[in-house]
């Protein structure tokens, strides 16, 4: 059963923008922290931003200043507004929803997560060309 669905991925030009969402279907995740994720072919599985059922947030630094995480629990959505976009940004962008208080910078078993996530088969792909 598909809990979240990530969207918003596209082809662009370095430097152009874009707006991920992540929206469930089904249950609500107003109590959830909720991350985005992300994996390029050959890398290694990043968490590129969170945020807290108090809408309090994380950047990675390589993101930080350029992408912006919000929610909207009405729509039971989570965004991730992305400017300036730089080719390493060139990836496939998945969203999870945890406990509150379960996210920070540092996630164990980040390479298994994103294998799962990308198992799930609804990940969102940007591509970001020089």
């Amino acid at each position: 059963e598909v809990l979240l669905v990530e969207s918003g991925g596209d082809s662009v030009e370095a430097g152009g923008s874009l707006r991920l969402s992540c929206t469930s279907h089904k249950y609500s995740y107003d109590d959830s922290d909720m991350g985005w994720y992300r994996q390029a072919p050959g890398k290694e599985c990043e968490l590129v931003s969170f945020i807290r059922p108090d809408y309090s947030t994380y950047y990675a630094m390589p993101v930080k200043g350029r992408f912006t995480i919000s929610r909207d629990n009405a729509k039971k959505t989570v965004y991730l507004q992305m400017n300036n976009l730089k080719p390493e940004d060139t990836a496939e962008y998945y969203c999870a929803a945890d406990p509150p208080g379960t996210l920070s910078a540092v996630v164990p078993g980040l390479e298994v997560r994103c294998k799962a996530l990308h198992a799930r088969g609804q990940g969102t792909v940007v591509t970001v060309s020089s």
